[in-house]
């Protein structure tokens, strides 16, 4: 069963230095048939204005991870980490019993980026901070592992029993998944266009996956990158 979120119906705000969308209730957007995925609980689509961003403010029991598409994000955080997410990098905040951080995008242009946050395993975690650089070449025509519980092969440790693919196909590509019974999954697409088994998705789409035990997912557009979460 694959039922897809398209871009266009997802929540929408725009603040002027920030333009953001919502594939879940998040903030003033709330839609109850839309609360999260499993333990995917928010994937926002945000872009920043330069040299904006988020003031200092706080988070508590949630496992955070940016994705940056295009731009830059300079991170600071109660913990004393001070650093700046660029493309091909992933950064992974367990904000636990509590985290202050602020983000800012990059002083001369405009910041793309995903903001998702997974459910921990259990609260009052102890906080937490990763990040680490992926090369470009590792997610092109396959499935990258960035992020997974016990940061398995070189990805970033999630406090939760998630696995999570980054991947960028050109035209014609495809690649396959093999879901585990009682597993799920969710792709989100970040630019052009993927077949997911018969269903196509745009940009900005996301697609919810249950009762499948396999995916096959081929690009119909050059540079076709998405993100693909494996979810209890």
């Amino acid at each position: 069963m694959i039922k897809i979120r398209r871009s266009k119906e997802r929540g929408h705000a725009n603040h002027g230095w920030l333009d953001t969308h919502f594939s879940f209730s998040f903030a003033d957007y709330y839609d109850p048939r839309f609360m999260g995925f499993r333990d995917l609980r928010v994937i926002n689509e945000d872009f920043i204005e330069a040299d904006q961003g988020f003031p200092k403010h706080g988070h508590r029991d949630m496992e955070i991870i940016t994705y940056v598409i295009d731009g830059e994000l300079s991170h600071r955080d109660s913990m004393g980490n001070g650093e700046t997410v660029r493309p091909n990098e992933v950064q992974r905040m367990t904000a636990g019993t509590g985290v202050l951080h602020s983000e800012f995008s990059s002083p001369t242009e405009r910041t793309h980026l995903l903001q998702i946050w997974i459910l921990p395993e259990k609260n009052r975690l102890e906080p937490s901070y990763e990040q680490k650089f992926f090369p470009p070449e590792e997610k092109q025509g396959k499935l990258k592992l960035v992020a997974s519980r016990g940061g398995t092969d070189g990805s970033v440790h999630i406090n939760q029993d998630v696995k999570l693919y980054a991947s960028v196909l050109g035209e014609g590509q495809s690649v396959t998944y093999d879901i585990a019974e009682g597993r799920h999954a969710w792709i989100q697409l970040i630019s052009g266009a993927l077949d997911v088994n018969g269903y196509t998705v745009d940009a900005g789409d996301g697609a919810a996956i249950s009762e499948e035990s396999h995916l096959k997912l081929t690009a119909h557009t050059d540079n076709t990158e998405f993100l693909l979460f494996d979810l209890n």
